[in-house]
């Protein structure tokens, strides 16, 4: 079944396109999508204690193409199906519905497929595929901004690929074939000082795609956000930067012993700090939630590599918590534009009297993404920061209050006046945005509430949360939330040196050259190792 799980979205996406009117479309989207979570979950009810092995074609072993199901996997993939359900009923009555949804479902067959492949060129194949349709979809409403920006981005992704296609061309040559299981058998008989090369080069391309911030990869992503549709930033945030993270896992356990994971996890730490800072300088809604996916992924990768069964399964869960309270969050951000007219946070006010369920599905996303406690934030940082050195619960608590600090400010939108003289096209919420909002926003509630359970059961394992434990990391944000709101009154609050910096801008050159310094430290680090 598992090349149909990519080819399904495909032929729906051309159905949608070519045989549908935009009415007929804007329903079977939403049937097919609802469809295809059932054939997810069923997916996940196979794999949860088996992995699936599917060669495509009638080639040998390792020389053909091999999908691999497992159960980490068939997890991601059923939140990808869940989200892409949620966008398509947001996206109910987008303008160009058919070519909107065209690009929608395309996408959604790119990413299962990076999920499923365990080979190194198809890998580059489906991410470079993946970068055409997202630049496409940055680019929807065809503004000069959009126009520049996605190209900008576009560019900037072909320059860090070719790092990645390098380096497993010369893996190729070292082992002779592409397939995970494969490569990761020879990696662990060569020499290392075969293996820095390639490595510097693999991994230097997968941290541009992970938007790690020494790269300052994430400056032209987040600059194209704000005028990009709410949907698409969604699934960019919510779903997309993450399959360059399982990616990123996949490559770090090729190589074992090799990888540079304590040099990541200062990178990680590096971008969850950085990335909750810029957070702070902005005053765009939607450059706001750009900037805490960068500190969320800094939070992914510090859970990952701090070596920990706990913080392991804190990074996994981390990534299902993110794709369900980013996605909220920007969601919500677009009816809040549509209703104010802007996306300026200080003068968007009384959410909650205006548009009181906007209102309710943003606060639980608030008290997700910050980790309030029965939210499904606190759930997944709690097991990053459990059984792993002080430095790293303290890089994790810092980040949290950076997270804090800026949901303070955006937080204000919820309450106060609004202003007669802000007025966007609609008073009230459109009901098919509204309805996967708040959708999604009960579920940041219940993957907090439930969060023991559903961490056992996604990922088969017994892990356990210790009351006693739980309740110091309670104890902590409501001290992180007493803390920052002294800092953001006194530090944050109409300081114009934060927005100054706030608006910085390396350029094209400036990420160029980024990348390459960033491949020359990791090359000097493994070669040191």
């Amino acid at each position: 079944m598992l090349p149909f799980m990519v080819i399904i979205p495909v032929l729906i996406a051309v159905f949608l396109f070519v045989l549908s009117t935009n009415k007929v479309a804007r329903v079977l989207a939403i049937v097919f999508q609802c469809i295809f979570i059932v054939v997810s979950f069923y997916l996940f009810a196979v794999t949860r204690h088996a992995e699936i092995v599917t060669h495509v074609g009638s080639y040998d072993d390792v020389l053909g193409i091999i999908l691999r199901a497992n159960n980490t996997v068939s997890v991601f993939i059923l939140l990808t199906s869940f989200i892409f359900l949620a966008v398509a009923i947001y996206s109910y009555n987008e303008e160009g519905v058919r070519t909107f949804w065209f690009l929608l479902f395309i996408l959604e067959a790119v990413i299962i497929g990076l999920f499923l492949t365990r080979d190194l060129f198809n890998i580059f194949v489906l991410v470079e595929v993946g970068t055409v349709v997202i630049t496409a979809l940055l680019m929807y409403y065809r503004g000069r901004r959009q126009m520049f920006g996605g190209m900008v981005f576009f560019m900037l992704n072909l320059v860090a690929m070719q790092f990645y296609l390098f380096g497993i061309g010369y893996l190729y040559m070292l082992v002779g074939a592409f397939d995970l299981e494969y490569v990761k058998y020879h990696v662990g008989n060569l020499c290392d000082s075969l293996l820095v090369l390639p490595y510097a080069l693999i991994m230097t391309g997968l941290a541009f795609k992970c938007s790690i911030i020494p790269l300052y990869s994430f400056l032209p992503k987040v600059k194209v956000y704000p005028a990009a549709p709410s949907a698409v930033v969604a699934i960019l945030s919510g779903v997309q930067i993450k399959v360059s993270v399982f990616i990123f896992i996949q490559l770090q356990e090729v190589f074992g012993g090799f990888a540079a994971e304590n040099f990541f996890l200062g990178v990680g730490i590096a971008t969850g700090l950085i990335g909750v800072f810029m957070a702070m300088c902005q005053t765009d809604i939607k450059m706001i939630l750009a900037f805490h996916t960068i500190s969320q992924v800094g939070l992914i990768v510090i859970g990952l590599s701090a070596g920990s069964k706990y913080s392991i399964l804190g990074g996994m869960y981390h990534i299902i918590s993110h794709g369900m309270f980013k996605t909220t969050l920007f969601l919500t951000a677009g009816i809040l534009f549509h209703s104010y007219g802007t996306r300026d946070v200080y003068k968007i006010r009384g959410v909650m009297k205006r548009l009181p369920l906007v209102g309710i599905a943003t606060a639980a996303a608030v008290l997700g993404i910050t980790g309030a406690p029965f939210f499904i934030g606190s759930i997944s940082k709690y097991f990053i920061s459990t059984d792993v050195p002080f430095f790293v619960e303290l890089s994790v608590i810092i980040i949290s209050l950076g997270t804090v600090i800026s949901f303070i400010k955006y937080s204000g939108m919820l309450f106060g006046e609004s202003d007669p003289n802000v007025i966007g096209d609609a008073v009230q919420a459109d009901t098919w945005r509204l309805v996967p909002s708040v959708g999604l926003g009960l579920a940041c509630l219940l993957g907090g509430v439930f969060g023991g359970p559903v961490v056992r059961y996604l990922f088969v394992t017994d892990a356990t949360i210790d009351p006693m434990g739980y309740l110091q990391k309670t104890l902590i944000f409501f001290a992180s939330v007493g803390v920052g709101l002294l800092i953001y009154n006194y530090l944050v609050k109409g300081n114009v040196t934060l927005k100054k910096v706030g608006g910085m801008d390396v350029g094209f050159r400036g990420v160029c050259a980024s990348i390459g310094i960033f491949f020359g430290i990791l090359l000097v680090v493994t070669g040191l190792l």
